[in-house]
Formats: C-alpha cells, structure tokens, sequence
C-alpha cells in the first residue's frame, strides 16, 4: 500500500495511490485507514512530504560499504544524529545550496516512518511500530560538517531532510535495493543487507533513547558512493520497490 500525503486546492490530506489515483482517507494513517468516499487524479494534486515528524532521527555510518569508503571504523553502537522538522521538503521541491557551503553532498538512503509512540521496544517486535518506508536524501554541507566537529549545522539546513514520494507499507527493510543518481549519472548502488545495523536494531536503540511518535521518520544511512551536488543538478533516489524521489539544486534567493 502507498500512503500519500497531497495538497489540491488550498486542502491538505493522506490517501492510498493505485494507478494514479488516489482514495482520500479520512484523517491520517497513524490509526485505522477509513476512505472517505472521494477519489482524486494523481496528476490534479501536488505531492508533499509524507508526513510531518516531530523529529528525523538519522544514522551515521551504517553501511559497510561506506565505511570502507571513508576509511572509518565500525562504531559499536548506531551512531545517530537529528534533524529539525524545518529542514523537511517533499518529492519534486528544491533543495537550497546555502551560502556558507562550498560541498553540499546527496546521501541517498531508506527512511523508516514511525505508526505509533515507540518506547523501550525489542528488535523483534520493532517493525510492529512502522508505518511505512520512504525514500529519503539526507542532505549534508560536507565542508562544515568536517570543519564542525559535530553535525548540527552540516545536517540540518532547511530543505535538507528531503523524503517521498509516498510511504509503502509492504516492503521487507532487511533487503531493500537503493540507488542515487545525479542528472541521471548512478551515483550510489546498494541494498540494506549491508547495514550494520538492521532496522530492526536501529529502532529498538533508538527507543530506548528517546520516545519516537506518530510520523517520525529515521533515515537508517547512506551506501558507498556519497558526493557534491552543485546548483542546478536534478539528484533522485530510486528504492524500486517504494518509488524515486526527485528534486532539484538551487541557489538561495537573493536577499531582498
């Protein structure tokens, strides 16, 4: 099931997408799905965000491949970082190239979109608290990250958390294909098979650090094959049993 989250006209709601049309829900999917009754066109709607998390909780170093990449050691326990709600954009919006950067990268990765509040919860009865998967492009100013010392500023610019087109509710995260491409160059080629931290793991540490609610999103890490972006590039990540997620570099507007 593809879970959709649309504006037409001056309304916003949640739908199941089958061939590209779209059974309206009655309030969000975090509960029972209820269809209202109304169906609109795909192409009549603009496709936004999935959902709107209180937090994006992300992992740092969870490939091997990507740590075979960066010459970095396994951490021995899931590395994680946040992003703020701000730094949120849909399918098909644009990400802005911030000034104080000279690197900002794509880190094409699965996003994981939490159901219910999750708390304390075991690897074995972790995937009962998702929703649903989404693709996910974890946005980073390479250069201050490294300059940094710590992710805040690197990670969390606004358009930085860019994750669609939907949710799909019916996918097994434990071998999940992911691809990234740069004005339709492949980037980025792997499978969640290489995480050293399976979803499962990564969700049931989390809980027992922090309470995740309806609508958050974790990004469980990037493949080999990270790189710049510069203004003007088209990035897409592809997870071929979700769907791609397109969007385009810009500047920033100029200041008025």
């Amino acid at each position: 099931m593809k879970i959709v989250r649309f504006e037409i006209g001056k309304k916003i709601g949640y739908g199941v997408l089958k061939n590209k049309s779209i059974r309206v829900i009655q309030g969000n999917p975090f509960r029972a799905i209820r269809y209202s009754g109304v169906s609109v066109r795909l192409s009549d709607v603009k496709l936004l965000a999935p959902c709107i998390p209180s937090k994006i909780v992300c992992l740092g170093l969870n490939y091997r491949s990507h740590a075979r990449e960066i010459d970095a050691q396994i951490p021995e326990n899931p590395l994680i970082f946040l992003k703020p709600p701000t730094a949120v954009i849909g399918p098909e919006d644009k990400i802005i190239y911030p000034d104080m950067s000279q690197r900002v990268d794509y880190e094409g990765e699965l996003g994981v979109v939490m159901k219910k509040k999750t708390s304390h919860v075991t690897k074995e009865e972790a995937l009962d608290f998702v929703l649903g998967y989404t693709c996910f492009n974890d946005v980073t100013a390479r250069d201050l990250q490294n300059r940094d010392g710590q992710w805040t500023r690197a990670k969390g610019f606004d358009t930085f958390a860019a994750f669609g087109p939907w949710m799909e509710t019916e996918i097994d995260p434990s071998s999940v294909p992911l691809e990234t491409y740069l004005n339709g160059e492949q980037k980025q080629k792997g499978n969640t098979s290489d995480l050293i931290y399976s979803v499962r793991e990564v969700i049931s540490f989390i809980s027992r650090v922090m309470t995740l609610l309806p609508g958050d999103v974790i990004a469980t890490g990037t493949p080999s094959g990270i790189g710049p972006m510069k203004p003007g590039d088209t990035v897409e990540v592809k997870i071929a049993p979700i769907g791609t997620l397109r969007n385009y570099v810009i500047k920033p507007p100029a200041a008025d």
